[in-house]
């Protein structure tokens, strides 16, 4: 259960201001249709995210070892870093609309989310728990919980929200999960 609730934690916190729900915002009110936007961003993450944590995980029974833990540990305290600094829309991910709701938002997701930070936070996160469902379930929850509030509420959410607070909320839930995996590859917390 921990795997499942860090996920969905970290990830949650992590998609506010992203570049993927600026793009679900940008698709909600593109085409009008909620449910085929939320489904395609339901399917895209899953498959996305399943990939990033198949490839944490295999890669940590691979390489496990105390320098790898270590590598993990600093990966979430990068994390943090790179959680402060707001993201942007890229022009070409808002371009496709050939295709319907759905395709576009399929597509578009899982393309953006490649290399982003909550795509890396689910490598770490299945590199830090070796379980693929939960990691995948937890992080796929996660940003459902950020994106289908921007879907249905859009530009009204970005208002109201204070996105620097989040963000510095996000960090902080990084740093934590980082310092507590350095402190116990250290051996100063039990395992």
């Amino acid at each position: 259960m921990d795997a499942l609730f860090t996920s969905t934690a970290v990830v949650a916190l992590a998609e506010i201001g992203d570049k993927t729900q600026l793009l679900a915002i940008l698709l909600a009110t593109r085409f009008q249709k909620q449910l085929p936007i939320v489904l395609g961003i339901f399917v895209a993450t899953l498959a996305n995210h399943f990939l990033a944590a198949l490839l944490g995980s295999q890669v940590a029974a691979l390489l496990d070892g105390q320098w790898f833990r270590y590598a993990i540990a600093a990966s979430f305290i990068a994390m943090a870093a790179w959680t402060l600094i707001p993201d942007k829309m890229d022009e070409d991910a808002a371009k496709p609309a050939r295709f319907g709701a759905f395709i576009t938002t399929l597509i578009a997701f899982f393309l953006v989310e490649m290399g982003d930070k909550t795509q890396v936070a689910t490598i770490a996160l299945g590199a830090r728990f070796y379980d693929v469902a939960p990691v995948t379930f937890g992080t796929t929850l996660g940003m459902m919980i950020a994106n289908v509030p921007a879907v249905f509420l859009g530009h009204e959410l970005l208002k109201r929200v204070p996105l620097n607070a989040v963000r510095r909320v996000a960090a902080a839930l990084f740093l934590v999960i980082g310092l507590w995996v350095l402190a116990q590859t250290a051996g100063w917390l039990g395992a």
